[in-house]
Formats: structure tokens, sequence, C-alpha cells
């Protein structure tokens, strides 16, 4: 197949929309990463999503709708929160996790009765799920366990003869996916993998937010999921990746006991300057990390990187989404100092 990259003119987001239409796959950006776009009513459509990717058939996808007010048509029982929380939050890096109903199959579930809703507000996204008239899935467009992709060019460089297309809507805004919240009654929420929306700010609408024990610790590969990223090795680049939480000092000689011709860190840019060993650096806050995190995971593989030694961002705000991404690029290998 080839893959035609697209521009975010109207006449091409109308090609874009139309091989929705038809069944093919394309590659949407969208605020948080790009997403491998398709049908989420068309069982034919999904398949070839999770055949691009080499995603486990378990793993579910989440379904973006242009309007909040558009899920009825593919869920049922949504809670009076959801509500809420869709006000606040919707359009946005924002999913919940809603019981789903007959239009939704179960291949975009993952086999679950439930499904994740979000509503994207780039533009780009925006307009292709508009005019294709189609509820749209979409994953990160990324190989599966790679490193989520934040530009059109990542795209092409993972997909390229595997979808229809790709459009080049520019470098994503956040950098990592979004917030996944599962609803447990009219006060309670539980995040399933943190993104930009963060527990502080769900405190503000809604009492009791629950962090799943899934989002810093490994989960066995037999349990159902509600929402991706919470099983499985994700975002991880051909490097080996470990994480160091430590002091800048502790580190500094952590690396150097460990120093190699093919060794590099992961540091943030306030270190840049008294760090004496081959670095990248990632970001000074959790905004710019989150931003900045997968690019910098592809680098290090262009670069020749074969073990990474990064260190450990805080868990707090956007910091526990970073966080998240990196602790599963490491495959949950950390060094505490």
């Amino acid at each position: 197949m080839e893959t035609v990259l697209l521009s975010d003119s109207i006449r091409q987001l109308e090609a874009a929309a139309q091989l929705i239409k038809d069944g093919e796959v394309v590659g949407i950006p969208t605020e948080t990463v790009y997403g491998l776009g398709a049908d989420a009513s068309n069982e034919a459509a999904v398949r070839k999503i999770f055949a691009a990717k080499g995603r486990p058939a378990d793993n579910p996808l989440i379904v973006h709708l242009a309007d909040f007010s558009d899920a009825v048509s593919y869920t049922k029982n949504i809670p009076a929160l959801a509500y809420k929380l869709a006000e606040k939050f919707c359009p946005g890096p924002f999913t919940m996790i809603l019981p789903k109903n007959e239009r939704i199959p179960y291949v975009t579930s993952g086999g679950l009765e439930t499904v994740g809703i979000r509503i994207p507000s780039h533009p780009v996204m925006h307009r292709i799920i508009e005019l294709s008239g189609c509820p749209i899935a979409a994953p990160s467009a990324n190989i599966s366990g790679y490193p989520s992709p934040t530009s059109a060019q990542h795209v092409m460089d993972d997909m390229m003869g595997k979808i229809a297309a790709v459009v080049d809507g520019g470098q994503s805004e956040f950098g990592v996916e979004s917030t996944v919240a599962a609803i447990e009654n009219e006060n309670t929420v539980r995040i399933l993998r943190p993104g930009c929306v963060t527990a502080e700010q769900l405190r503000e609408i809604c009492e009791n937010v629950i962090i799943d024990k899934a989002i810093l610790n490994d989960i066995g590969s037999d349990e159902k999921v509600p929402s991706p990223g919470m099983k499985y090795k994700h975002y991880s680049p051909k490097a080996d990746i470990v994480l160091v939480e430590s002091s800048f000092d502790d580190f500094v000689r952590y690396v150097g006991a460990n120093d190699g011709e093919k060794v590099y860190s992961l540091i943030f840019d306030g270190d840049a300057e008294r760090f004496p060993y081959k670095f990248l650096a990632y970001g000074d806050n959790d905004l710019a990390q989150a931003h900045n995190v997968f690019q910098k995971l592809r680098e290090l593989d262009e670069i020749g990187a074969e073990k990474v030694y990064v260190r450990a961002p805080s868990s707090e705000g956007v910091g526990l989404a970073v966080y998240n991404r990196l602790i599963r690029a490491a495959g949950f290998e950390v060094i505490r100092i």
C-alpha cells in the first residue's frame, strides 16, 4: 500500500474523511499525539488498525467524537458526573470510560462492555470527524510498544506502506496521550491513565479521585483492562531505558560509574551545563517534559543510543503522566538512590 502524505487544506481533509468512510486507516493529528483513525463502528476497518500497529486485540481503543452530545449514540446509561466532567474538560485531552451500546463492536472495545469516549480539540481532527460522519477510533499512530508520534513524520516513519494516508497537522501540543478516567459513582473517578488533565484538576469537579495501581505498577498480562496504556510494555525506544530517582549529584555519579560508548542520559534542561556525559535534555517543567518526552526517546534511537539513564521527573501534576510513560518505557526498571 502506498501511504499518501496529506496537508490540512479543506480539500485534503475531505479526502482523508472519505478514506475513513471507505473503511481505510488514516494517520490524524490530535492535540495529544497523532492517532491511527478508522471508523470505530466498522469491524473490518478497526482490525486494520490492530494489524498496522501490531497491537494486542485485548487492548481497547478510544472513540473520538465531534461533541459530547454525540456520546448518546454510542453509549448508554451516561452518569450525571460524566456531563459535569465533559462541560469542564471537553473538548480536550480527556477520555471517559462509559458503558457502550451495540453500535460499538467488541473489537473496538477490546471485548469489554465499556468504551473510552474523547472529544478532541485539535481543529484538524475535529474537522475530519465532522466530514466523515463517523465515530473515529484512534490509538496512537506508532508501532505497538514504540514511543508515540508527535509529528506527521513520526507516523510516516512507523506506518509507511501500512495505512492509506497521513494528515500533517503540525506538532502535537501536549505530547502525551489523554487522561483516561472511569466514573465509579457520582462522587468518585479513577484515573486509569494520566495525562494533561491532572488529578488536581479533576478534584475541582469530583470529590474523590483515585490513582489506579496500574499507573505506577506492572500488572498481569492476563488481566482485562478498560483503558489503553495499562498493561504491556509501552512507549519504549530500541535503546534500553533505565529510570533513575535521585538528586542531580547522585545521578551524575551513577551515570559516571556506568558510562560507555553508546550510553546516553535524558536530563532536565537546567542540568545541561553541569552534566559531563552524553545527554539529551527533555525540559525543566512537567508541561515541557510531556511535550518533549516522546520526541527525545525517538531521537535517542536516531543517534544510536543503546543504554539510556533517565533522570526521573516529578510525579505531581502533569509530571505523573511523564513518569508513567517513562516507567513503562523502562519496563518498570527503576534505580532509586
